[in-house]
């Protein structure tokens, strides 16, 4: 009797172990599919260029996230957000964030472009994302937050801009 139990115990032992071990292989497989789906497809420039196209005329409202109103930096922090990039919602630490874009030369679709707070004061106050780059004549377009239009595009020609201009960050990847 002694040794049937014994059988009986190796066999709910191996029953049990098979069972653990397939339940094991669905886990396994189940964490996998979980991971492929974190990872985030490739986005292009032009994917998040549409996706703020979106919010034109969009209001704007100091501290608010969107999607009904925004502030420049609650703007760029929402739409790389729907593409899976976390960004502060703070456009001083978003200075902070990415990769720096060496000059202006360098700079590609999708980048955050930074403006400071008044002409010669070395303080970031404002953020947008490069739309387009005109290489020859060192300018370039970028969707932003403005206080007083609301979501606009504009050209970083204007004076305002250019001479409140302090650098630009990377989030996406390099162009090719």
């Amino acid at each position: 009797m002694k040794r049937l139990g014994a059988y009986l115990v190796l066999l709910a032992l191996l029953f049990t172990g098979r069972a653990w071990a397939q339940d094991a292989e669905a886990d396994t497989t189940a964490l996998a599919a979980a991971d492929s789906a974190l990872v985030t497809p490739a986005v292009s420039a032009d994917d998040i260029i549409a996706y703020a196209r979106t919010f034109t005329g969009t209001p704007y409202k100091l501290g608010a996230s969107g999607p009904k109103q925004f502030d420049c930096s609650s703007f760029t922090h929402y739409v790389y957000k729907h593409f899976g990039y976390e960004l502060t919602s703070y456009s001083a630490v978003q200075f902070r964030e990415g990769r720096p874009v060496d000059d202006y030369f360098h700079l590609q679709k999708g980048d955050l472009v930074f403006f400071g707070k008044r002409a010669g004061v070395r303080i970031i106050g404002h953020v947008g994302i490069v739309v387009s780059v005109d290489k020859e004549k060192g300018s370039f377009t970028f969707i932003h937050a403005s206080v007083s239009r609301g979501v606009i595009e504009q050209t970083s020609s204007h004076p305002y801009f250019m001479m409140r201009y302090m650098g630009a960050r990377r989030i996406l990847p390099d162009e090719e």
